[in-house]
């Protein structure tokens, strides 16, 4: 309990931290230089400049017995628009820098223990900066790891959680698949020698804290696409508000400064405007949250833009080591006898699917692993290539298990006059055509029957390819299996499609296919052999455990090394264009409520028509325009936590997916405008702050 209230604590003061530091940020960014690169922004900001002037030269041409009170009042609103638009994108920089501290922090003080060879038990302490690539060095229990590198001898338990948020430790072995190590994890027990990877700067920790800092971001294209028309629309809206002052005149009618810049200001697509920043700093901080390092605003952007994925059957779609999963006996034998020889015969493999014969004998029958005595004479007989048996000699009696031919030669071998049972060959065919693998037991020279070998699809997988179907995305499984094989584990996971036999070539031509037919295609590999591939996707994830051509190859790197992180990758991604399509739908729909506020109050001097148009009943203009200003203001730190946190996305269809945002988001944004500028004007009005 105490060490969660103690987790709470730093949360809340690291949270209060980061508003503070936002709050100094943004106004900081008050400079021209910075403002000048949002234009919408910077055209309200000129705004505040311009009734900030005439508010101060109307009060000293006048030698300050009159004061434009209502003047003051839009240039202080105004200012405050401004300041909620630097606050937003400060706060998702501050954010991110918060995280940028936490990382840098493991970076300082760390010294290693560099030796010469890999055998030697003597090393030198140096400091983690002066590391190059090649260089091995030392870890045991309590070290921690001085830069990323490759482990070439030992095996530990390392604790990542400080980089990955994962907190169980994580099994890393020299020669394995995950033999990759992270700077700034630290050793849990044993001792590994591991040569470093890469040099000062390059490592996976300078890599995330440039992402996070955002040194290194990139407006994706949508994102500068959308700045495009922003830009368009504020410099069409400027033309609409310079061409009213000659109208008026013409008309013998009159606007001030504050008029025609509130009009301007009520008119631009401030909302999104405002918040744009933050959405897309926003989008990368949360695919820093699922661990995954996105090298360009490209592959940000077309992860939600995917409709195929590419999945590897093996530890995506599979666990990636086949099961026992039956025992099949021929007839004259009971399934208990079968599997009394096939828990003999796996005694000394330590393969996972040997272990998975013994806990299947164990959960059907209950047999119990044998316990030899001294008179036992027991010899182990391990599997190899060439015999593809492995099995026991115990007290003279063969107990073995192997691939079908394999094993009727071995009989053979024993007894040539053996008799091979009717039914094997049939049991054998049946196993491979359902795609499992079929190993046969045999006592001596008798073949008892069959082990059905099957490969055991990982825990929730069907569920999350049956979303990715709501989503509109295909899923394709790649696998080396035959095609008869393929089929029967495409079917019980519930892909749309498979490539069986694949090898690289064929992988590569598969994705060259896809995108030819138009569509966005995203994969996940860790190999040499998947590097090709991985350059070719459009969303190209390599694993953290992968080979270095891997990780060159792919445009995101996921830390956690996880096959199905693909999937993840792909609803973060359309979460990222969902936010920035739902608030900018949210920010044009708010206009409307606007322009039913500020249009009657300019116009209907001119034209008396105009005020059947002011249907909100507002009491003046003067508190129609400040009111629709004051929205316009208050609703952007209205928004920051949705722009931050990312609209809630669900697995449906496209058109589901537009007629959601459009009812809620659409519709919510005119109507909730109508009701708070009413609100607002009755509060004016009481305050009176507008006549």
């Amino acid at each position: 309990m105490d060490n969660k209230q103690e987790n709470k604590q730093d949360k809340k003061q690291m949270n209060s931290l980061v508003i503070r530091e936002a709050l100094l940020n943004c106004l900081m960014k008050l400079k021209p230089s910075d403002m000048v690169k949002n234009p919408v922004m910077f055209c309200v900001y000129i705004g505040a400049f311009l009734t900030t002037a005439y508010f101060v030269y109307t009060a000293a041409s006048t030698g300050g017995k009159t004061m434009d009170f209502f003047t003051l009042h839009i240039s202080v609103w105004l200012w405050l628009t401004v300041i909620f638009s630097n606050f937003a994108e400060a706060l998702a920089e501050s954010r991110g820098k918060a995280t940028a501290d936490t990382l840098k922090k493991m970076k300082k003080d760390i010294f290693a223990k560099k030796t010469e060879s890999k055998d030697s038990t003597q090393f030198t302490m140096v400091p983690a900066s002066s590391l190059r690539k090649g260089d091995l060095c030392i870890a045991g229990p309590g070290d921690l790891i001085a830069g990323d590198g490759e482990i070439v001898k030992g095996i530990a338990s390392v604790d990542e959680s400080a980089v990955t948020g994962e907190s169980a430790p994580v099994i890393r072995e020299a020669g394995a698949d995950r033999s990759s190590v992270i700077g700034g994890t630290r050793v849990l027990s044993d001792m590994i020698v591991y040569a470093i990877t890469s040099n000062p700067g390059e490592s996976f920790l300078d890599k995330m804290i440039e992402l996070v800092e955002g040194a290194v971001r990139k407006k994706t294209p949508n994102e500068v696409a959308l700045n495009i028309l922003l830009t368009a629309l504020t410099l069409l809206f400027l033309l609409v508000t310079a061409t009213m002052q000659p109208y008026a005149t013409f008309m013998k009618q009159s606007f001030n400064i504050t008029w025609l810049v509130a009009l301007f200001v009520a008119l631009a697509p401030t909302t999104i405007g405002a918040l744009l920043s933050a959405i897309g700093i926003a989008g990368m901080n949360r695919l820093l949250r699922i661990n995954v390092l996105a090298f360009s605003g490209r592959s940000v952007e077309a992860a939600g833009d995917v409709d195929t994925v590419l999945l590897d059957k093996t530890g995506t779609i599979t666990l990636g080591n086949r099961q026992a999963d039956k025992f099949l006996p021929v007839k004259g034998v009971t399934e208990e006898e079968l599997a009394l020889a096939a828990q003999f015969s796996s005694l000394s493999d330590d393969t996972p699917e040997g272990r998975s014969v013994v806990v299947l004998a164990k959960r059907r029958f209950n047999i119990r692993q044998h316990e030899f005595g001294a008179a036992d004479k027991v010899n182990f007989i391990p599997f190899s290539a060439n015999s593809r048996m492995s099995g026991i000699d115990m007290n003279g009696e063969k107990i073995m298990k192997g691939a079908a031919e394999s094993m009727v030669e071995f009989v053979k071998t024993l007894d040539k006059n053996c008799v091979i049972p009717e039914d094997l060959h049939s049991l054998v065919e049946s196993v491979a055509l359902k795609g499992s693998t079929p190993l046969v037991v045999s006592r001596n020279a008798k073949l008892l029957g069959v082990i059905e070998l099957k490969d055991i699809l990982k825990g929730g997988i069907k569920e999350r390819l049956l979303q990715l179907n709501l989503m509109g995305i295909k899923s394709v499984m790649i696998t080396g299996d035959n095609p008869v094989t393929a089929a029967s584990i495409a079917a019980e996971a519930g892909v749309n499609d498979f490539l069986s036999n694949a090898k690289p070539e064929t992988k590569l031509a598969l994705i060259k296919k896809y995108q030819d037919e138009g569509h966005m295609v995203a994969m996940i590999g860790d190999g040499t052999n998947d590097a090709p591939a991985l350059a070719q996707a459009d969303v190209g994830i390599a694993m953290n455990t992968g080979t270095a051509a891997a990780r060159e190859a792919g445009n995101m790197l996921d830390l956690d090394s996880n096959p199905t992180k693909v999937i993840e990758v792909v609803e973060v991604g359309k979460q990222i264009l969902i936010t920035r399509g739902s608030l900018t739908t949210f920010s044009i729909a708010n206009d409307v409520a606007k322009y039913f506020a500020i249009i009657p109050a300019m116009l209907s001097g001119m034209f008396p028509g105009m005020a059947a148009l002011n249907i909100m009943r507002l009491a003046s203009p003067s508190s129609s325009i400040l009111s629709a200003i004051i929205f316009n203001a208050i609703v952007i730190p209205a928004l920051i936590p949705l722009a931050l946190r990312g609209v809630p996305y669900k697995a449906q269809s496209a058109a589901k997916l537009i007629r959601t945002n459009i009812l809620i988001y659409g519709l919510g944004g005119v109507i909730l405008p109508f009701i708070g500028i009413k609100l607002i004007d009755m509060i004016v009005v009481a305050l009176g702050l507008a006549h």
